[in-house]
């Protein structure tokens, strides 16, 4: 059994450099919500020094708010830049010796688009016309996979270590409770559920079904590297294998 492991980078975490020697893939932040072109520059290096698949971690432009404020703009404004900052991503990763083979939204834009059509047929758009061979990475089962699968774009199911769910495969938002989960045997024990037998417990007791086909792990949580280091452990003992191909 194979699984992608994903971690955002460059977004100011001391963690970065010893998180992707744990991940497969890395999704870096391109300025809008986090990051500028020197700690862009350094994730890419340290990606392409532990052999860890290089993605694009576009945001709506919220740096006050980290990424995670709502906002209703127009379909081409998001694919606009959604493109720019691609670009960047792209460009730095070229001259670095490298190349960008994902892209996975941020924040509020990642949760918009797993149930907004048209914000997820911008973002998808966005990326079929950058490059048509880059994997779309999006919340499992939401509207951003659709989108995407509509284009002819592949795409990775993504579901995470750390944040709760919902009765609809949602994530419970950012604030409430329930939103984060703080406990490492509870992490543990949901991810194995997700990725050997499809399914999450959601905060309502019920399961969801999930694909999961990438994990996320988050960088700047209090036993981040601790947490990491366990599941590669556990995994190692489940014949679970990580790979980004």
């Amino acid at each position: 059994m194979l699984i992608d492991l994903n971690a955002d980078l460059g977004e100011g975490c001391a963690n970065d450099e010893a998180l992707l020697q744990l991940v497969s893939s890395a999704n870096i932040a391109c300025g809008f919500h986090a990051g500028d072109a020197q700690t862009l520059r350094q994730s890419i290096r340290w990606a392409l020094q532990y052999g860890v698949a290089i993605g694009a971690h576009p945001s709506f432009p919220d740096r006050e708010n980290f990424g995670r404020t709502r906002m209703q703009l127009p379909p081409e404004t998001v694919y606009a830049q959604v493109v720019y900052q691609m670009g960047a991503v792209a460009a730095m990763a070229r001259a670095e010796g490298g190349v960008m083979v994902h892209v996975k939204p941020h924040g509020m834009l990642y949760n918009q688009a797993a149930i907004e059509p048209a914000l997820a047929e911008a973002i998808a758009r966005a990326v079929k016309a950058v490059d048509p061979a880059l994997r779309l990475v999006g919340l499992a089962g939401s509207e951003l996979i659709r989108a995407g699968e509509k284009l002819g774009l592949a795409t990775r199911q993504e579901v995470f270590a750390d944040r709760g769910y919902q009765a609809d495969g949602t994530l419970v938002p950012r604030g409430q409770p329930g939103a984060l989960i703080e406990d490492d045997e509870q992490a543990l024990t949901q991810t194995l559920d997700m990725v050997r037998h499809h399914r999450v417990r959601t905060l309502e007791g019920t399961w969801a079904a999930v694909q999961a086909e990438t994990v996320c792990l988050h960088g700047d949580g209090e036993h981040a590297l601790s947490f990491a280091r366990t599941l590669r452990e556990r995994f190692a003992v489940e014949g679970i294998n990580v790979s980004a191909d």
